[in-house]
């Protein structure tokens, strides 16, 4: 079986940027993407109540040179104002001309 190498970069955000989120991937390059709402812990603690919103997981599969633009446009654009995290992973991708 053929396998293409992507990246599948990972973003964890306040739901409140879902929208805006999901309209910046697909202007830097991604042909889609996969979202749902998570709960979790981490440096800032457990989120306090869903008066403060729920959390996002937007994950895209994309090349190596488009992932890197949407990790410096997250970092540069969020995480001095909101809860984000993002992360990149090395992945083997069957049909991969679905996400080039």
């Amino acid at each position: 079986m053929q396998t293409v190498a992507l990246k599948l970069v990972t973003i964890i955000a306040e739901a409140v940027l879902e929208e805006r989120l999901i309209r910046e991937m697909k202007q830097l390059g991604a042909k889609g993407y996969t979202i749902g709402e998570v709960i979790g812990q981490g440096s800032r603690g457990i989120r306090a109540s869903d008066w403060e919103g729920k959390n996002i997981r937007l994950e895209v599969l994309v090349s190596n040179e488009v992932a890197d633009q949407i990790l410096q446009h997250i970092a540069d654009t969020y995480f001095a104002h909101y809860a984000v995290i993002i992360y990149a992973q090395d992945v083997q991708v069957i049909r991969s001309e679905k996400y080039q």
